[in-house]
């Protein structure tokens, strides 16, 4: 495996290579849940490129960027292990040479849930992530549904902008207690990890009651929400969404994401889990 920092080198490898490409774009701080989307592209594509970069432009608290865990040399490792071709590494000033003044804004999908409470946010990502599709030219780019809307946002802009790379969202990976696999969750503290369940116990209850015929999404969020009444957790949305648009829905007709974002101490976490109302 290869580890590159420079885009020159990273083009001129790329060059040299004959077959399929795979992405997973990555902030580091490696788990399981990037384990699988590395898996998965090594499955199905000839060369896999992992990118690991702590992008600033996507933080609009400074203190988030700055807490962000950095851990490159055990995220090279697991890389190597699972069969990537190449680690491509780059720094701020390598990704960012001069101020940045050209930018991705993706309309609509980016509008609720973390874009109402995370303002730049998504243009960061959409920015950094057309950046990197620029640089890398993959074949395929994985993302995991962990964070939908991210996937989301991500589709739009490459069907809006004719990017010629195919998305494939991976299922999100969980612990044995349900819990989303997470960088964040390294900050739960050991009282804390143990509520963490409460969040997808509550995703899980509202995904029955449609399932089983729920019609009024107002009715069964509230449910979920008072399933989370705890005194350590504070609930940023708990919504229900058309899984493209990221909208919420007033109707219970087709597939759906539940969507949450809460507070745990001083750590926020999302998730989210699809339901299909029954017919």
């Amino acid at each position: 495996m290869q580890s590159l920092t420079s885009i020159t080198e990273l083009r001129q490898a790329l060059s040299a290579l004959t077959g399929t490409v795979g992405f997973v774009p990555t902030m580091g701080a490696l788990h399981a849940g990037h384990g699988r989307l590395i898996e998965t592209s090594v499955r199905e594509t000839d060369f896999t490129v992992v990118s690991i970069f702590v992008n600033p432009s996507q933080f609009n608290d400074p203190a988030d960027f700055a807490k962000y865990p950095r851990t490159f040399d055990t995220d090279a490792a697991l890389c190597a292990s699972l069969g990537a071709s190449i680690v491509f590494a780059p720094t701020a000033e390598e990704m960012y040479p001069a101020p940045q003044q050209a930018f991705v804004e993706v309309a609509r999908v980016t509008e609720d849930l973390e874009g109402k409470f995370r303002p730049g946010h998504f243009r960061g990502v959409a920015t950094v992530v057309m950046k990197l599709f620029q640089i890398v030219q993959p074949h395929r780019a994985y993302f995991g549904e962990k964070d939908a809307q991210q996937l989301a946002v991500i589709r739009r802009m490459a069907a809006d902008l004719n990017v010629p790379i195919e998305i494939v969202g991976v299922a999100t990976v969980r612990d044995p207690d349900g819990v989303a696999m997470s960088s964040r969750n390294q900050r739960l503290t050991g009282a804390e990890r143990t509520i963490a369940p409460l969040l997808y116990q509550a995703l899980q209850l509202a995904a029955r009651r449609i399932e089983r015929g729920g019609r009024d999404p107002e009715s069964i969020k509230q449910e979920a929400v008072a399933a989370l009444a705890h005194p350590e957790i504070r609930i940023e949305y708990l919504e229900i969404v058309d899984p493209d648009s990221m909208q919420p829905v007033s109707k219970l007709e087709a597939p759906v994401r539940i969507a949450i974002a809460a507070w745990l101490g001083s750590t926020r976490l999302i998730d989210n889990v699809l339901a299909q109302p029954r017919s």
